[in-house]
């Protein structure tokens, strides 16, 4: 009676839409990721936890018996796995999602509602490079080569703002956030010619930021 409350139709269309909306977050996740290594077990995952989790509401759902000890087994579980990128978590939530609704037999919004998400994560995440605050280093000699720098900055970039200034004899180092106009990075060349500039370095900055 357990095994057939659930049909064999059901279980096989069910699972093979956990596993194409699964490839399809798998997709998006290659497409929005950026941090710094990427990680292909990670993506993977996401189409393997689409399923599982699909499996695991379809058996809860035929049996009230199997659903409170499943919740009693998965209540001893623990997840050590560190997650670096804040933007995963989503991915998993996400996953998990689609395999609850998916085995709830809510195929059209499991279906338009990874499509709305997708669409969304794409245009949001992959928006233009320039877009993002990179972070420049200058070193220059004195405080009359800092204000050519300042003012140079000021009119390449779109924004400038000095985060840390470290000032030693004969030498002052400053660190400064900046948003492109554009993607063109030729003006560092131009810094590092000035006057008193002993060093130019451009570093894209991917961290928690305000503004």
């Amino acid at each position: 009676e357990n095994i057939t409350s659930v049909s064999i139709l059901d279980m096989a269309i069910a699972l093979l839409l956990a596993f194409g909306l699964g490839l399809f977050i798998f997709l998006v996740y290659k497409k929005t990721y950026q941090g710094v290594m990427y990680s292909s077990s990670f993506g993977v995952t996401l189409i393997a936890l689409t399923m599982i989790t699909t499996v695991v509401i379809l058996a809860v759902s035929s049996n009230v018996v199997l659903s409170l000890g499943m919740v009693g087994a998965l209540s001893i579980v623990r997840f050590r796995t560190a997650i670096k990128e804040p933007l995963d978590i989503a991915f998993l939530f996400w996953s998990i999602a689609v395999g609850i609704v998916l085995a709830a037999g809510m195929i059209p919004l499991a279906v338009i509602g990874s499509v709305i998400i997708g669409v969304i994560l794409l245009i949001f995440v992959n928006r233009k490079s320039h877009c993002n605050p990179y972070i420049i280093v200058v070193q220059c000699a004195d405080h009359n080569s800092e204000t050519k720098v300042k003012d140079f900055l000021t009119g390449q970039v779109q924004r400038c703002v000095v985060k840390s200034k470290s000032v030693q004899r004969g030498s002052i180092e400053l660190n400064m956030e900046i948003r492109l106009k554009d993607d063109n990075t030729d003006f560092i060349n131009t810094l590092s010619e000035i006057a008193g500039v002993t060093s130019a370095v451009l570093v894209s900055y991917n961290g928690e930021y305000m503004g």
